[in-house]
């Protein structure tokens, strides 16, 4: 780490109160954000997709689990792949603590991979989650939401992905989608993210964001080429 600025505390208590103004501003900017987001229009899910989890095939309805609201995350786990996804493992490793608090706002979480359900539960055990983790491979949920990618698509040198047309190094990619069911059961989409979006997802980046440090990934190849399985790490 290259040499810092030293100075006395009376010097750092005024360089952190300017730091205060602008955290507050930013705070200030995500509340606006957050409520942009909430108001933005709804899509009808007309489409009756079929999962195959834990307890047999359940619907996108069945995942609400009762409740109103469900969040559901696109893990990289292609039916061919013989694991999940490192960075999508990483970010996944942050659920199990939340479920119980989303519960008891009316939201569930749950994620979904094109894998067999018999590889999500092997990996699911090796890595020793509870979460809901649900296989869409047979109903084109992770297609018509824009997660999963034809060969044909990759072939053409771009796929739609973060709504824009982009080269994709994988058939498989990462994101959030975010659902609404009323009183009569009629499902909404109402939110989804991708890519860089997803940071504020990673509880783990934003306690490195408070490090000296940082991330600390300004000369890897790629922003998380660290991250690894939690059972991989060396130490």
């Amino acid at each position: 780490m290259t040499q810092h600025t030293v100075v006395s505390k009376d010097a750092w208590v005024a360089a952190r109160r300017d730091l205060l103004d602008q955290e507050k501003a930013f705070m200030r900017q995500r509340d606006d954000i957050a409520a942009a987001r909430r108001a933005l229009p709804w899509v009808k899910v007309d489409k009756d997709y079929v999962f195959h989890g834990a307890s047999g095939d359940v619907s996108l309805a069945d995942l609400f689990d009762g409740r109103s609201q469900l969040i559901v995350y696109h893990f990289m786990f292609g039916p061919e792949w013989e694991q999940g996804c490192p960075s999508c493992s990483y970010l996944a490793d942050h659920f199990d603590g939340l479920t119980t608090h989303l519960a008891q706002r009316d939201v569930t979480l749950v994620a979904a991979a094109r894998a067999p359900l018999d590889r999500l539960t092997a990996y699911k055990e090796r890595m020793g989650w509870h979460f809901p983790f649900v296989s869409s491979l047979d109903n084109g949920f992770n297609f018509d939401f824009h997660v999963s990618f034809t060969p044909e698509e990759l072939a053409g040198g771009e796929v739609y992905y973060n709504y824009h047309q982009t080269q994709f190094p994988a058939d498989e990619a990462p994101g959030i989608s975010v659902f609404f069911k009323d009183d009569d059961g009629v499902i909404y989409h109402t939110y989804s993210s991708y890519a860089r979006g997803l940071d504020n997802l990673i509880g783990a980046y934003h306690f490195l964001d408070l490090a000296p440090k940082g991330r600390d990934e300004d000369e890897l190849d790629f922003p998380m080429a660290w991250v690894r399985r939690h059972d991989e790490y060396e130490s």
